[in-house]
Formats: C-alpha cells, structure tokens, sequence
C-alpha cells in the first residue's frame, strides 16, 4: 500500500504540475480571470495534496496504521472532488459542480485530522 500511495501522490503532483501550466499558458485566452483562478486553484490544491500523499506513504513505512490509510484514502477522494470538480466546472462552464468541491474539501480536512489522531492517539 505504500508504495501506492507515494506513486498516486506523485502523479497527482505530476498532473497538478502539468494542469497548472496549461491553466496559465493554453487557457489563458479562453477562460475569465475569475475561471482562470479557480483552475489554478485547483491545480494548487491538487498539488499540495499530492505531495501530502507523498508524505502519508513515507510515513506510513515507519509508523503503519489504520489511521494512515484511512487519511490517504480521504486525501485521494479530495483531490478528486475538490480538483476535478473545479476544473470540469470551469471547463464546461456548469456551475452546479461547484456543490462536489466542498465534498472533497471535506474529505482534506478529515484526511489531514486524521493523520494528526494518528499521532495522538498511536504514540512511536
């Protein structure tokens, strides 16, 4: 599962990477400004979690835990909501997928609580 979880972190980072650079140089004629920064938006949000499954998955080889797991499963679900909703949204312009984003917000907010309880509650 380690192994897994740095690969899907690096290529979410990989991806964050790649998005950003098409936000700023191939979308840049054809999205408002107001798009424009909701795609950077999600293209740095998707790479911040990237490199916290990064984390996660080097954690996780010293300190293996149900927490650890749980915490990149919700990182994953995140970036999945969070960043894919943002940018279909602003790629197609339908505004009700802006309601999924707060979903994968969410699903930051437990990941990253419940890589903290990990630390509280399972003293190394």
């Amino acid at each position: 599962m380690t192994n897994f979880i740095i690969a899907f972190g690096a290529i979410n980072a990989f991806l964050a990477v790649g998005a950003g650079a098409f936000g700023a140089h191939g979308l840049k004629n054809m999205l408002t400004p107001e798009y424009l920064a909701v795609f950077k938006t999600a293209a740095d949000y998707q790479l911040i979690h990237g490199v916290g499954l990064i984390l996660i998955g080097i954690l996780s080889k010293d300190f293996a835990s149900q927490y650890i797991n749980v915490s990149a499963i919700f990182m994953s679900i995140g970036i999945i909501l969070f960043s894919g909703s943002l940018y279909a949204l602003t790629l197609s312009g339908t505004k009700w997928l802006g309601i999924i984003t707060p979903i994968g917000g969410l699903c930051f907010l437990i990941a990253w609580l419940t890589l903290a309880l990990n630390f509280l509650i399972n003293k190394p």
